[in-house]
């Protein structure tokens, strides 16, 4: 919903009153796709591909800042953008890609929701991704019904839970000081860690979450009707973003740390419902019920934006509205299929990351662009010296895809 100035004036008096649309899309960086990539490293890894986590959230910060920047000075999405740019074979390709992206987030939201309510009250993997489907539903319709900011407010609460569950573990068993430090330098371990590294990567620096976000900005904001108030939406912005990402970061290293620390050498640990049961034998009962509610709340909230993210792709590079709870009925019969074929759910959700890394260049190579150029952003495009940083960003990316195509084709 567009504010005028004086509504924006008004709302930076009380600069909380404008923090919320990064958290909605941070939601995405702490997704059951996170935790089967970041429990995997920990236990499989120890502390070593700690760097990884760190490094990512760096760059997540600064692309969602640019997102929401995008957002905030054109009034369009990202999506939008591309699509009034493109012509119709290209907008279709870029939509193809966009949605196998967003379609892999998706499975991995549903069967990470589902493990959870196996791990809680044992109910099948299928009916359990229907479950899921079901309430998230009902997330959405708090959205089509009372607005943006009450969807917020839920999302928020439901990060909270996230984060206590997920990081409860830590108070039982601290990690050591010296492995973090260790887990700080930049290095690999064969093929597999590259393969890891390139999972947490996708988990981490989401392409839906970077199409979504440019759109909450400018749902919630509207653009700015002058260079006053767009300084005022920039500033608070970039405090949104930080926070939020912040928060994302921190249970997604302290996932690692978790794994790392108290779950390193125990057999099955590399699947979530493994680590889950070593959780309770190591940690206690009361640690294991916490950690699995943090990731049935992670996969209720996020399918929930992913399906927000997946409307945001069609309407901008289709020009075609969906309602959201028509695709979220549509959306959800990939995963439920998957479930019900027996597919491995903990390896299923490594691998959704997997395919998100490789969406990532096709998100953030077009945001770099056009936060660079005059004719859209005017006075508040990117300087030089932040446009080579985000340049050095995409190149780093690319490279390790790159990377993982290789190993991937080889070995």
């Amino acid at each position: 919903m567009a504010v005028g100035a004086a509504g924006i004036r008004r709302a930076t008096r009380r600069g909380p009153l404008l923090l919320g649309p990064a958290f909605v899309a941070a939601i995405a960086y702490v997704d059951p796709g996170n935790v089967a990539a970041n429990l995997t490293a920990g236990s499989r890894y120890g502390y070593l591909l700690l760097w990884v986590l760190v490094v990512a959230n760096a760059m997540a910060v600064l692309v969602q800042y640019q997102s929401a920047k995008l957002g905030l000075v054109t009034g369009q999405s990202l999506p939008g953008v591309l699509g009034a740019r493109l012509g119709r074979r290209s907008r279709l390709a870029f939509w193809a890609q966009a949605e196998l992206v967003a379609a892999a987030t998706d499975i991995a939201e549903v069967v990470g929701g589902a493990i959870a309510l196996h791990l809680l009250f044992g109910v099948p993997l299928p009916l359990g991704g229907v479950i899921v489907g079901a309430v998230s539903m009902g997330l959405l319709s708090t959205q089509n019904r009372y607005g943006q900011r009450r969807f917020e407010y839920v999302v928020v609460a439901l990060l909270a839970v996230i984060a206590l569950g997920f990081l409860a573990g830590l108070v039982v068993s601290p990690p050591s000081a010296r492995g973090v430090l260790s887990g700080l330098v930049p290095r690999f371990d064969g093929p597999d860690s590259v393969l890891l590294a390139a999972s947490m990567l996708g988990a981490t620096v989401m392409p839906h979450a970077i199409y979504v976000h440019s759109a909450l900005a400018r749902d919630r904001h509207g653009r700015a009707p002058d260079a006053v108030s767009l300084g005022r939406l920039l500033r608070a912005t970039r405090w949104d973003v930080g926070v939020a990402l912040v928060v994302a970061g921190l249970v997604n290293i302290g996932l690692l740390l978790l794994a790392a620390s108290g779950l390193r050498g125990v057999s099955g640990t590399d699947s979530i419902e493994g680590a889950y049961a070593a959780i309770v034998s190591v940690l206690g009962v009361g640690i294991g019920i916490a950690f699995a509610v943090g990731l049935l709340a992670s996969g209720l909230a996020s399918t929930s934006v992913g399906a927000y993210a997946g409307a945001t792709i069609m309407e901008g590079l289709l020009h075609r509205r969906v309602p959201l709870l028509v695709r979220r009925v549509v959306t959800l019969i990939p995963a439920v299929l998957l479930l019900a074929l027996g597919a491995d759910p903990t390896w299923t959700l490594v691998v959704s990351q997997v395919v998100l890394s490789f969406g990532i260049p096709f998100a953030v190579i077009p945001l770099v662009a056009y936060t660079r150029s005059r004719s859209l952003m005017g006075d508040a495009r990117n300087g030089p010296r932040l446009h080579a940083v985000l340049v050095t960003v995409v190149t780093l990316v690319v490279a390790l895809n790159l990377t993982l195509l290789t190993l991937l084709l080889t070995t």
